[in-house]
């Protein structure tokens, strides 16, 4: 069986030669990984942010799952990546930035966001970052809101001290065994969440 090097592929082997520690991975997500991550998320749950988007997989899912375009922010740190989801996903708003920095960005004047869906490699991330992260997604996501993220790992990325400092808790949804290498997706909320 002969494996073709897509020019996804090839952007993503790049990024990761160049900063390992960014990417987190050697490939785009697949398609079933895409598929668990954005199975809670529709036209329902209002504007969403994706952080780490890289080449759009999760993007393209979120779309099928009718998420209007121009309700997606895109938060992409690598310059390469943020120029080719703007060509991709032109009605999306996408910028670059570094994604343990959106509390001190004002990215929303209020607080829409009804998920945020995650493919940044929180186990190569210090503790402070991922607080930060969390924070400020959280600081802009309704009460009910969720948060999606993505592991290769065998538990949850976010430590259990982390989730209490910030009055959350993980959930599993599910593991896409599919996925090369397989992932798991948890869905992170604030404990004290209204019910319905």
């Amino acid at each position: 069986m002969s494996h073709t090097i897509t020019p996804d592929t090839f952007h993503f082997l790049r990024a990761w030669i160049s900063a390992p520690r960014l990417v987190g991975a050697l490939a785009p997500s697949g398609r079933a990984l895409a598929d668990l991550i954005t199975s809670e998320v529709g036209p329902h749950s209002g504007p969403v942010l994706e952080l780490g988007p890289g080449t759009g997989v999760f993007t393209r899912a979120l779309l099928a799952r009718g998420v209007p375009e121009d309700r997606l922010t895109l938060v992409e740190y690598g310059a390469e990546f943020a120029e080719m989801l703007r060509g991709r996903f032109p009605a999306a708003r996408v910028l670059q930035m570094d994604a343990g920095r959106l509390a001190r960005r004002q990215l929303f004047s209020d607080a829409p966001l009804g998920a945020v869906i995650s493919g940044l490699p929180l186990l190569n991330m210090s503790l402070r970052t991922t607080v930060a992260i969390l924070a400020g997604a959280f600081g802009y996501m309704r009460p009910r809101g969720s948060f999606y993220q993505f592991t290769y790992g065998p538990v949850c990325p976010v430590p259990r001290p982390v989730l209490d400092r910030l009055g959350l808790k993980a959930t599993f949804v599910g593991r896409a065994m599919l996925n090369i290498p397989p992932a798991a997706v948890y869905r992170i909320t604030a404990r004290n969440r209204p019910a319905g």
